[in-house]
């Protein structure tokens, strides 16, 4: 005779759920996350006749969207290089400034600092298309428009809080002791500053560049209202005229093949050094 199966019982069964009911969580959420970076994938390969195909997998791969994107006049790879130099001056005004004065509203004792800090985040606070008329109006005074620094000065205004707020909380969770070690050893503030909690820092300081990196190249309204020449305009705008065969049919190859030229560089970055951004998240947060 066989021996009878018998079920597990109700509890073990709800334990079982409960363990597995996270990682079906965790699956809802990547997939909700990929699915639309995968059909943007997938129909940047397919030919520009089938764009409209709605099967997962192209029927025939082609790489003719690809060369498309930089081709027909379109100047895609001078709005890459426009889009490199915004960002990157984008990051590094952010980091200069920011830095000085995250550390300014952490170590520092001086009259109204929550006050400020409070004020600081308050900023964000405003929609950004909110100041795109008084932004315009300033920029065509002063002569600005079409210009690096119209794309820049703005971008830093939105990347700053952030990045002063996150600076703040890492380099409050820093011991007191450390810059105290270092002076009695002879250092004064700035070389305390510069050779002990800079370094320390780093972790904090890394991840705020990579989160004001990719907010500033993922950027389009500025970049849209403050530059109508096309050899200024950024990767996001360029993508956002490309044009079809007749000048009005939309281009969908094209621009799903943009996209993935745009994105998957960041993506990369992001994989690489996802452990240094977590890292730099969560320090602080951690006592």
């Amino acid at each position: 005779m066989t021996a009878a199966v018998t079920a597990p019982p109700p509890r073990a069964r709800a334990r079982r759920a409960r363990r597995l009911l996270p990682y079906a969580g965790i699956a809802a959420v990547v997939l909700y996350c990929l699915v639309p970076f995968y059909w943007m994938v997938v129909s940047a390969f397919r030919r520009p006749q089938d764009q409209f195909d709605n099967s997962i997998v192209p029927v025939r791969w082609s790489l003719e969207n690809f060369g498309a994107v930089f081709g027909g006049g379109n100047g895609f790879g001078r709005a890459l290089v426009n889009s490199f130099v915004v960002a990157g001056a984008t990051t590094a005004l952010t980091l200069v400034i920011g830095v000085f004065t995250a550390y300014a509203l952490a170590r520092l004792d001086f009259p109204f600092k929550n006050a400020i800090l409070g004020i600081i985040i308050g900023t964000t606070m405003f929609p950004g298309i909110s100041q795109l008329i008084p932004l315009l109006k300033l920029f065509t005074d002063i002569e600005w428009i079409n210009t690096y620094q119209a794309m820049v000065l703005p971008s830093l205004g939105f990347a700053l809080p952030l990045t002063v707020w996150l600076l703040t909380a890492f380099f409050r969770q820093l011991p007191f002791e450390l810059e105290q070690a270092a002076m009695v050893d002879g250092c004064g503030r700035g070389q305390a500053f510069r050779k002990i909690i800079v370094p320390l820092a780093a972790p904090g300081v890394f991840t705020t560049a990579i989160i004001t990196f990719l907010t500033t190249w993922n950027e389009f309204i500025i970049a849209l209202s403050v530059v109508n020449e096309k050899e200024m305009q950024t990767a996001t705008v360029a993508i956002s005229k490309f044009t079809g065969v007749s000048g009005f049919d939309q281009p969908f190859g094209t621009q799903m093949a943009a996209g993935v030229i745009v994105t998957v560089p960041l993506v990369v970055v992001v994989l690489i050094f996802q452990r240094r951004i977590v890292a730099g998240l969560a320090a602080g947060g951690v006592k």
